[in-house]
């Protein structure tokens, strides 16, 4: 009996055994959004059995949507040698992929990671890193192409966004210049670096007749959704962005992803890679669900007529 409760005691001991989890967020500490998106991923873990204070360390970091600290926060989770880090975004990917090569990474909200060249493959990606996909590059023709169907005579698009914090938004970019081709439509960018970039950015897209604006995912963009719809509706230039907080703020339209749930979904990863699942052996998943919404009062103010085509396939109708 002493022989087999010996033998059983330290079996309880690793059982309760407290394991840490990183988590590097591209987002300010302060953020309603984000802070939303890592109480989806505690939950996830806390319903597989993960206690924080009990078998669980979560050390948590914010970058700020600042490069040196993401870099700086990146080489300290490192330092802790944590089990497994998530991460959110191409540039805490980034940042945490040159801080080690050997801890789990589980990311979120990173674009086309193939052709960002972390991974070589999305069934199996080896090495450390796996997780959840934001969007193919292609997908800027699609935000061009439902504008233009939202305003025929559109002529000319301005891609706004702000080239350190997103630098993948140079591809989404791309992607939109080709499309743009087969539409007759002129596209040029419209780098964003600090807040007060953002109206004159906006005052120079309107002064061109039949403009309209495209955002692609964007920590910086999305931090001032508010203040850019508004000044979108001032200037009466119709957009197109990712995140639902624009419509809601008065934006004119959607097409986009739910963060959320990939946040619930990396919970899931990293409980599997704590219960030894290799990181390698964890395909990336790409969403398979996009929501279009369309505000309706933004659209009447813009005098704009929303297309029969465009309300048949909207998930969301909002005044």
């Amino acid at each position: 009996m002493l022989g087999g409760a010996a033998a059983a005691w330290p079996l309880a001991a690793r059982a309760q055994q407290l394991r840490r989890v990183g988590a590097l967020i591209h987002s300010a500490a302060d953020d309603a959004i984000y802070q939303s998106r890592l109480v989806g991923f505690r939950r996830s873990l806390r319903s597989l059995g993960w206690i924080e204070g009990k078998n669980l360390q979560l050390d948590i970091r914010w970058d700020e949507l600042d490069g040196e600290t993401t870099r700086r926060h990146a080489a300290e989770l490192a330092a802790l040698v944590p089990d497994v880090i998530l991460t959110s975004g191409t540039a805490g990917l980034a940042a945490m992929q040159r801080a080690t090569r050997t801890i789990p990474i589980v990311f979120t909200q990173v674009s086309d990671p193939v052709t960002q060249g972390f991974v070589t493959s999305l069934a199996h990606p080896g090495g450390n890193i796996t997780g959840f996909a934001a969007y193919e590059f292609s997908l800027g023709g699609k935000w061009l192409d439902l504008l233009k169907q939202m305003v025929p005579d559109l002529r000319r698009v301005a891609v706004v966004f702000n080239p350190e914090i997103a630098p993948q938004s140079e591809l989404f970019l791309a992607a939109v210049e080709t499309a743009a081709q087969s539409m007759g439509v002129q596209v040029k960018a419209a780098p964003l670096h600090a807040a007060g970039d953002i109206e004159p950015a906006m005052a120079r897209a309107a002064k061109q007749s039949d403009a309209g604006l495209v955002f692609p995912p964007d920590n910086f963009t999305n931090s001032y959704h508010s203040i850019i719809a508004q000044l979108a509706a001032q200037y009466r230039l119709p957009a197109i962005y990712t995140e639902r907080t624009f419509v809601d703020a008065g934006g004119l339209m959607r097409y986009g992803i739910n963060f959320e749930e990939q946040f619930r979904q990396a919970g899931i990863y990293v409980d599997r890679i704590l219960r030894g699942t290799p990181v390698g052996d964890l395909s990336i998943q790409f969403p398979t669900r996009f929501t279009l919404s369309i505000n309706l009062t933004t659209a009447r103010a813009l005098d704009i007529d929303v297309p029969l085509s465009l309300l048949l396939i909207a998930d969301e109708q909002i005044e």
